[in-house]
């Protein structure tokens, strides 16, 4: 059965650039290694997409539709469906000193953030000017996806798991206790979560998840215990 908004899938993937044939990112492991890209900080495994909230491109999203669980296909997006077509207004040319004055040294391929105009690449250096492309570096380009629906959450305690995965991945999501109650969602903290960086924003970012994808749930309560040793 194809899927439809609101479908739990967790998808491989594999992005190529059509142009050049170059990887650009990738789910699995052994190919970040086959083609050179591969993060020892990151983990491969299947990314968690839920169809319709827009987390991945709306051409893949799309296509992802006419797809069923255990399915592999190729998708080809041009770049009206991807990052659109490079536009020659976003690429400027500005004063040096904009940047030296914050203590950056111009490099051509550097990519900088400018106040007002978002983050570019400098394509060009000199005369005392610099040339600045504000274009998405995937803009203009045909992308190609290698994608693969490996399974489908059905559950409500495995929806939850899987987006606490997705905030949290360091920590096994098996180990948060989740419980439904009446227009509630308990999810009992392990104490090893409480120490990761940044987890108050983590759990606001769960619950605002927990919200958007479950709409008859009005509180979501964290449990925070510890053990006496």
């Amino acid at each position: 059965m194809p899927l439809k908004d609101g479908d739990f899938v967790l998808v491989d993937y594999t992005l190529k650039v059509k142009e050049t044939g170059q990887v650009i990112d990738t789910t699995r492991e052994e190919v970040a290694k086959e083609v050179s890209i591969h993060r020892p900080d990151k983990t491969y495994e299947p990314m968690l997409v839920v169809i319709g909230a827009g987390w991945v491109l709306k051409g893949l999203e799309e296509r992802l539709k006419e797809m069923e669980v255990g399915e592999e296909k190729t998708v080809e997006l041009p770049p009206e469906e991807a990052y659109g077509p490079r536009d020659p207004r976003k690429i400027i040319m500005m004063p040096a000193k904009r940047l030296s004055q914050r203590g950056m040294v111009p490099r051509v391929g550097q990519r900088v953030q400018v106040e007002g105009l978002g983050t570019g690449v400098i394509r060009a250096v000199g005369s005392g000017r610099v040339q600045i492309d504000f274009n998405h570096p995937l803009a203009g380009k045909t992308l190609i996806y290698e994608v693969a629906i490996r399974a489908k959450i059905e559950d409500p305690v495995g929806k939850v798991r899987a987006l606490i995965h997705r905030r949290l991945p360091l920590v096994p999501a098996e180990k948060f206790e989740v419980e439904f109650g009446e227009k509630e969602v308990i999810v009992k903290v392990p104490e090893e979560a409480l120490y990761v960086e940044g987890i108050q924003v983590v759990k606001r970012g769960l619950a605002n998840d927990i919200f958007q994808f479950f709409k008859d749930v009005d509180l979501v309560r964290f449990v925070e215990e510890f053990k006496k040793t």
